[in-house]
């Protein structure tokens, strides 16, 4: 009677343990797809092939991307002055449901010469959804972002850097690159400006793809301490794009 009893206890037992090897599976899946640096894309251009006119070389300069995920709202204007005074161009992925409510941030984003990438509609986590929905999540960002720039996205950034083989067959399909990070702020676990800043600066090096996002409390106050560091240390702040010339990001490949 008393294994009886105890079953339904090794059940629920077994089916966790199931459901995290799965989960711990994926994220192994993810960790162990093939990416592609910056140096190494820049290295399959053929010899002798130069960037475009007036855009930095970073076979040349001490490059860095700054990239900042998640919806376009205040306080983003505040973080674009920020940029603007120390000439950071940088890369935005946009989630897309809720581009509709900033319309004029979009715009400046791209007037000012800053990338947008796609960061999916609802922010999505691609390995557990279909096929189907992850079109629908990269494609109805994507038309959101063309509508108010006129320039269709080629890079897209997976929420939670989760990607697998489908999820880089259908950003092929979609004629979009994965970009993921080298260095992460972790701004969504704390308020802390000075810590942000921290790790920002700590993890920092050439062809270097920093992540933050904006919304979050202390992103933004961090941002000062962050750009006027970084220039000290004489990186010139570049869009992924940009640190990948006078290569270019190949649709469904994933760079970090």
């Amino acid at each position: 009677m008393k294994i009886l009893k105890r079953r339904p206890h090794l059940l629920i037992l077994l089916t966790l343990v199931a459901a995290v090897t799965v989960i711990a599976a994926m994220v192994v899946q993810a960790n162990r797809m093939e990416t592609i640096s910056p140096r190494e894309e820049r290295d399959r251009a053929a010899s002798g092939t130069a960037v475009p006119s007036g855009q930095v070389d970073c076979r040349k300069v001490k490059c860095i991307a700054l990239t900042f995920d998640g919806n376009p709202g205040e306080p983003t204007d505040r973080l674009m002055d920020l940029l603007k005074e120390y000439k950071a161009s940088s890369t935005f992925f946009l989630e897309g449901r809720r581009i509709h409510e900033f319309p004029d941030v979009v715009r400046r984003i791209a007037r000012e010469g800053h990338e947008i990438g796609d960061h999916t509609w609802t922010h999505a986590v691609l390995t557990d959804v279909s096929d189907a929905q992850i079109r629908d999540e990269l494609r109805r960002t994507a038309r959101a972002i063309s509508r108010l720039t006129g320039s269709k996205p080629t890079l897209m950034r997976p929420p939670q850097g989760r990607t697998d083989d489908r999820v880089s067959k259908v950003s092929k399909e979609l004629g979009m690159a994965q970009v993921l990070w080298t260095v992460t702020a972790k701004d969504y676990e704390t308020n802390d400006a000075a810590l942000i800043t921290r790790r920002v600066l700590a993890g920092a090096g050439r062809d270097g793809i920093i992540l933050l996002h904006p919304l979050h409390k202390g992103t933004v106050p961090a941002m000062p301490s962050i750009l006027k560091s970084l220039s000290k240390q004489g990186y010139t702040f570049v869009t992924v794009s940009q640190i990948l010339a006078p290569s270019k990001a190949e649709p469904g490949k994933i760079y970090k």
